[in-house]
C-alpha cells in the first residue's frame, strides 16, 4: 500500500514466500486480493452530489440510520472493495458456516483457477512482436541469443 500511495505502479512478489524462493498459489489469490484492494484505494473517493448524498443525509435526519436507504444499498457493492476470500461476517456466523480460514478459502480458490481457467489467447502476432522486442534489447545490450 505505501509503495503505491508513493507512485509505484508495479508490485513484485505476489505468491512468493521463503523469501521469494517459492512460489505459493493460494498466497497468490490472497495477495491478489491485497492488490485489488489497494487499486480500489488508489481510485480515490469520488465527491459528488450522489455520493454527498445530501438529501438522503437530511431525510434520515440526526439518530436514524442508513442501512435500509436505497442509496445505502445501490452504492455498497461499488464504494467498498469487494473481497472473495476475506470473509467479513461475524465470528458465530463464520464459525456456524464451517470456520474455514483464509489459508483454506484460498487453497481451494487457486486450484480452482488452476483447474477451470482458460487464458485468453495472444493475438497471432505477439510472438514475432516480442522475439523483435528481445531481439532489439539483446543488441542494445550487446547480448547474444
Amino acid at each position: 500500500m505505501l509503495s503505491a500511495l508513493a507512485g509505484a505502479n508495479m508490485i513484485y512478489g505476489l505468491g512468493m514466500i521463503d523469501l521469494g524462493m517459492t512460489l505459493d498459489f493460494a498466497q497468490l489469490v490472497v495477495d491478489n486480493e491485497i492488490a485489488k484492494m489497494t487499486r480500489k484505494i488508489l481510485e480515490g473517493i469520488p465527491v459528488t452530489a450522489d455520493t454527498l448524498a445530501v438529501e438522503v443525509i437530511r431525510a434520515v435526519g440526526a439518530g436514524g440510520h442508513f442501512l435500509t436507504e436505497p442509496h445505502t444499498l445501490k452504492n455498497m457493492k461499488t464504494v467498498q472493495a469487494q473481497t472473495k476470500l476475506f470473509d467479513r461476517r461475524p465470528y458465530s456466523q463464520w464459525h456456524m458456516m464451517g470456520g474455514r480460514d483464509l489459508a483454506a478459502r484460498a487453497g481451494d480458490e487457486a486450484r480452482k483457477i488452476l483447474k477451470n481457467h482458460v487464458p485468453k489467447a495472444l493475438p497471432s502476432d505477439a510472438a514475432s512482436k516480442l522475439r523483435n522486442i528481445v531481439k532489439a534489447a539483446a543488441e542494445e545490450f550487446g547480448v547474444h541469443i
